[in-house]
């Protein structure tokens, strides 16, 4: 009996969905949960339980002479995933032709991106498989159809993922790109979700019928900042009729996204940041295949050019596979990142995000008693927080060198790894600020965060 194409298809995918979970050793058994289906698991007390966490820790290979704190430049790949890993780039190694037929039917990923989908709140024929956040925001800033004249929003904490595809539109089309001073906390006064979604709103206002494009970082990698994704796509961008670009890099894998809800045109995520995949893997979703943006760019003969493309020209394929297919692929490392999607799946999203968050409060607080003085950057209130914690312990916040030598110090010495960053408070500001910057992730617990506190008190005393 010949089976049905379509039952086919799905019996292939659930296959492949479940061995995702095999292989990241996360299983029913120590979290109830369904796999890849959005916010289906059962509420229960994994999030405060240290056994489960302990487990989850030992998923990752991580070095134990050190404390790797700093996943908001690289994540590190579970080891079963990692296994999975290698055992696919085996199989392309030794079969080049097929590949074993690992990754399914040409163009190889549509079952990557299916399983990874439900997860984000995103249909299947909207997520490409991407090699970064980089690839996906310059795949989108350099394949709309800008005219002269045009303005773009954004924000003056953006990563140079969007500033130079921006900067490229700008010089080639003479487009105008406008960057919003966005409050920054420096403890003097609470800043606002409203605040945020004011700032858009009266920009637009000012430059009535001439922005044609919103862009900003769901989370701020120089500070951690979170900003109101949601209501700037729902109060300010829809109603005007203006698409979005959300750079994701820190969100992926971090919160406990829905893309659908949020209401953005496009979202450029890393697969290997937060969400611990291999790198050169990234996430770009193009709501239902850009036809919201046809719509509001009516007057543009081509409103999106699939610029980073082998079939560019071939629209009856559809934007997903235009987008996606770029020839040859790595496809371990896609595989790789939707192994790792799949064990996020399976633990809860909203579990990770909770987890991480709740860290990161911890982090912040206790900053706030062993350092006084201190100026913490990151908001500390529900709906501006992230999982990343900036703060300068020293009263020269200008001061990168010293600074830098506590980030090292701070390594040689205790074995703690974060970073640095560096950023304007307000453009208009002649000199730098520095900030440590520290990420907390669902393989530190709440002894990493108490010990890094001590080790950074100790440190600062030997340098004051």
């Amino acid at each position: 009996m010949i089976e049905d194409k379509a039952v086919s298809n799905e019996r292939r995918h659930f296959l492949k969905v479940t061995s995702g979970i095999a292989a990241a050793g996360i299983t029913a058994g120590l979290l109830p949960s369904t796999a890849n289906a959005k916010n289906n698991h059962q509420s229960y007390n994994a999030r405060h339980n240290k056994s489960i966490w302990n487990k989850v820790k030992k998923q990752f290979v991580l070095d134990k002479n050190t404390t790797y704190m700093n996943v908001g430049t690289t994540g590190s790949m579970p080891s079963s995933v990692l296994k999975n890993y290698y055992a696919n780039n085996l199989s392309v190694a030794e079969n080049p032709w097929d590949m074993q037929d690992k990754f399914g039917e040409w163009p190889y990923t549509t079952e990557m991106s299916t399983s990874i989908a439900a997860g984000l709140g995103a249909n299947a024929d909207e997520i490409i498989l991407s090699r970064n956040t980089t690839d996906g925001m310059c795949s989108i800033l350099n394949g709309l159809q800008f005219e002269s004249g045009d303005i773009i929003l954004t924000t003056h904490h953006e990563h140079v993922a969007a500033e130079s595809p921006l900067h490229v539109v700008s010089e080639r089309y003479g487009v105008e790109v406008i960057y919003l001073d966005i409050p920054v906390d420096t403890g003097d006064e609470n800043i606002t979700e409203q605040e945020f979604v004011d700032l858009f709103t009266h920009a637009v206002s000012e430059y009535s019928g001439r922005v044609r494009l919103i862009t900003f970082s769901h989370i701020t990698y120089k500070t951690g900042t979170r900003l109101p994704a949601k209501r700037i796509c729902q109060e300010v961008a829809i109603p005007n009729e203006i698409p979005t670009l959300i750079d994701g890099a820190h969100a992926i894998g971090m919160l406990d996204l829905d893309l659908h809800d949020i209401g953005c045109d496009f979202y450029a995520g890393s697969g290997h940041k937060w969400q611990c995949g291999p790198g050169a893997t990234g996430i770009l979703f193009v709501l239902n295949s850009a036809q919201r943006l046809d719509q509001y760019w009516s007057d543009r003969d081509t409103s999106l050019w699939f610029i980073n493309s082998s079939l560019g020209h071939a629209d009856y394929l559809g934007a997903q596979l235009q987008l996606q297919y770029i020839g040859n692929d790595n496809y371990p490392a896609k595989q790789a990142l939707a192994d790792a999607c799949a064990m996020w799946d399976e633990i809860g999203r909203d579990v990770i995000e909770e987890r991480v968050l709740a860290l990161s409060k911890r982090c912040k607080q206790q900053i706030k008693s062993a350092f006084p003085d201190a100026v913490i950057y990151s908001p500390d209130i529900d709906q501006l927080a992230s999982a990343i914690t900036s703060f300068n312990p020293f009263a020269d916040v200008n001061d990168s060198d010293t600074l830098t030598a506590f980030r090292d110090a701070l390594r040689e010495q205790t074995g703690f790894i974060i970073r640095t960053t560096d950023f304007k408070v307000q453009q208009s500001d002649t000199l730098d600020t520095h900030a440590l910057r520290i990420s907390t992730h669902l393989f530190h617990d709440e002894d990493d965060v108490d010990n890094l506190i001590t080790a950074m008190k100790n440190v600062f005393n030997s340098m004051v």
